[in-house]
């Protein structure tokens, strides 16, 4: 385990002046590059054999894959490596550590810079607007490479559904329809009627950029780090304390922290469950059950916006606060992200996992082979119109989150609904203490970055 502080503050303390560039090695070997990644199995497996795929296209450079641990572990591995001077070459970082990656200082290097300094052009306009706005800076400029990029659907077991009287092709729209529906499929003997992988960014993230309210002042944080958490608020109130009902009626059932639930419903066990689009992969392998794809409900009244991004993008590090990288390290790491830009390869990592189409070359790819209109791949493209509700015309609440320490934020919120499921409080408590206890975050995210 490790302390929540070194999340939001860790980076900043240990960047430093970077040294000349290390000599290359012989120019008959390949130039190695560290890659590492916090993808589970079969993602990781995927994303490995991508980088293998590029390793064939061309003998210079090495791109060396790795697993390194869950997103949050990834981040500490990668920390402990900088200040060691070992740090690899290119780390994938989820979408919420991204306002603590930019405020790394020389632990990283900006992706506009990469591209300048070695010549290489990627057509970023072709990137969807939620996923390049989320890792750019207010002018444009890209901080790192985007890639794995989902959003938060509903998987819903079809045959369940059946065996409730329940329509088996259409997911109910609203929480109303969608509480209906667990009380039937718990009259109808099945025990977990619905579950939730990584709860605040299905409960909390998801649900307030779909709602169009705030998750905090400062458009979620990316107008400046004195952002303050709006999380405590009557619509959120409601949901949560709803929730917490719903755990104690044996409606909903807490799956656990992160990616901890995602395999109650491939293994059958819950009928339902808000996840990432990327879960597609697994459900598709282990699946033993009709199963169909549904978007995020909204309580009645309510006109939904766009989801927002998650997964993770690639960020390119520097080895240590005393050693910068080769020229010819950053020459690979470059042509590896100009290979994953390439609409072949975000095409089929797309059909492949249940990830987003990051480019609209790909999307058109995909669209023209007929993929979404084959039986096998219903649902698809559920997340692609998700992210395209409300005509998207993305407002502050639906362009995404860029809070320092976020990923501390969402082990607060995680241990608060965690004590309102134990029933040592009610949901709205739940709120009101990881709005206090996030904001003390927020403050001192903000006192650490601005003394830099």
């Amino acid at each position: 385990m490790f302390r929540r502080t070194i999340m939001a503050g860790a980076f900043a303390l240990a960047a430093g002046i970077g040294a000349p560039a290390q000599a290359q090695g012989p120019a008959t070997a390949p130039t190695d590059i560290q890659f590492w990644h916090g993808l589970t199995q079969p993602l990781g497996g995927m994303l490995e054999q991508i980088a293998a795929d590029f390793n064939a296209t061309q003998n210079r450079y090495r791109v060396q894959a790795t697993f390194r641990g869950s997103y949050p572990e990834t981040m500490v591995a990668a920390i402990a490596a900088f200040r060691a001077g070992q740090a690899p070459g290119i780390v994938q970082m989820f979408e919420v550590g991204t306002g603590t990656m930019m405020a790394a200082g020389r632990a990283i290097k900006p992706l506009h810079e990469l591209l300048a300094e070695t010549n290489t052009t990627i057509n970023f306009q072709d990137y969807l607007p939620g996923v390049r706005g989320y890792y750019s800076l207010t002018d444009g400029r890209m901080m790192s490479m985007p890639f794995n990029s989902s959003t938060s659907v509903v998987f819903y077991n079809k045959d369940a559904f059946r065996r409730a009287n329940l329509n088996p092709d259409a997911f109910p729209e609203t929480w109303e329809g969608v509480e209906a529906a667990a009380r039937a499929l718990k009259a109808a003997g099945h025990a977990c009627p619905m579950t939730s992988a990584w709860p605040t960014w299905t409960q909390v993230e998801q649900f307030s950029a779909i709602h169009n309210i705030p998750l905090a002042t400062q458009a979620n944080g990316m107008g400046g780090l004195n952002a303050e958490l709006r999380i405590n608020n009557p619509l959120m109130v409601r949901h949560f304390n709803n929730l917490v009902a719903w755990q104690r009626d044996g409606l909903f059932r807490y799956g656990g922290r992160d990616g901890a639930a995602d395999a109650l419903f491939p293994n059958g066990e819950c009928a339902m469950i808000f996840a990432s689009s990327g879960l597609r992969a697994r459900i598709q392998r282990e699946a033993q059950f009709q199963w169909g794809v549904g978007m995020l409900p909204v309580y009645q009244g309510t006109t939904p916006l766009n989801s927002i991004i998650g997964g993770a993008s690639f960020w390119v590090m520097n080895r240590g606060p005393n050693a910068a990288r080769s020229a010819a390290e950053l020459q690979g790491i470059a042509a590896f992200f100009a290979y994953i830009a390439r609409p072949e390869v975000a095409a089929k990592w797309h059909t492949d996992t249940g990830f987003l189409p990051v480019t609209r070359a790909a999307f058109e790819q995909v669209r023209a082979t007929g993929f979404y209109n084959l039986p096998a791949n219903a649902g698809a493209d559920v997340p692609i119109q998700q992210m395209l509700r409300g005509g998207g015309q993305m407002t502050e609440n639906s362009m995404g989150i860029r809070l320092g320490g976020f990923v501390e934020i969402r082990t607060i919120i995680q241990e608060e609904l965690e004590r309102a499921f134990q029933g040592q409080q009610t949901g709205e408590q739940a709120l009101a203490n990881a709005t206090t206890r996030g904001n003390v975050v927020l403050r001192n995210f903000e006192r650490q970055n601005s003394a830099r």
